[in-house]
């Protein structure tokens, strides 16, 4: 698999690899045939959410969507190079340089080239104009605020976290990140889900 395909891409293509209609992927996964079609069709980039439904569906772990060049071995990224490999931006596709249509929240993988793995750590930027609806999904995340301020609504409470604060929680309820004020805020993520 190219590993410069986007996550829409790969779907197309295991799609095509295990003989998978639109329509079973829509229902196994559980979601819309519109919303796969627009992220295999246009190139929308959901939130983890989504992308883990359909993971599932396919039989494949996250990473295998966003990017996987199996590493057996550790999987080292040095200061600065977050994201090099792997990398994208819930929402539409803008042109170079640009974020319009985006939901503001950058992805940046720490460990897109390790195999077999069952976490995924990120960093994320949150732009204070982010915004996205609440989703859940099968396992845990844990959230460390590197820089800014940022607001987490997880079910019917709501948790205002600043630099050097953290988070850890079932991502089964519902649950949204967001910038906790004007500024825009950075997070280390690191989402596990169970084989």
């Amino acid at each position: 698999m190219n590993a410069t395909c986007t996550p829409g891409e790969r779907i197309t293509e295991l799609c095509k690899t295990y003989s998978v209609s639109r329509e079973t992927l829509a229902e196994r996964s559980g979601l819309s045939i519109e919303l796969i079609r627009r992220i295999e069709e246009e190139g929308y980039i959901p939130d983890l959410a989504p992308l883990l439904k359909l993971s599932r569906a396919l039989g494949v772990r996250l990473g295998t969507l966003l990017d996987d060049h199996e590493e057996l071995g550790p999987v080292i990224t040095l200061q600065g190079r977050a994201g090099e490999v792997s990398r994208f931006i819930t929402g539409l596709p803008g042109q170079p340089g640009e974020t319009e249509g985006h939901q503001g929240l950058t992805f940046k993988a720490m460990a897109a080239d390790k195999g077999g793995r069952h976490m995924e750590p990120f960093i994320v930027d949150i732009e204070s104009s982010a915004e996205q609806d609440k989703s859940s999904h099968e396992g845990e995340e844990f959230i460390y605020v590197l820089s800014g301020k940022i607001h987490i609504d997880y079910g019917k409470d709501s948790y205002d976290l600043e630099t050097g604060d953290s988070i850890y929680y079932d991502s089964i309820v519902p649950h949204r990140v967001l910038a906790g004020g004007l500024s825009s805020a950075k997070i280390l993520a690191v989402i596990y889900t169970p084989a």
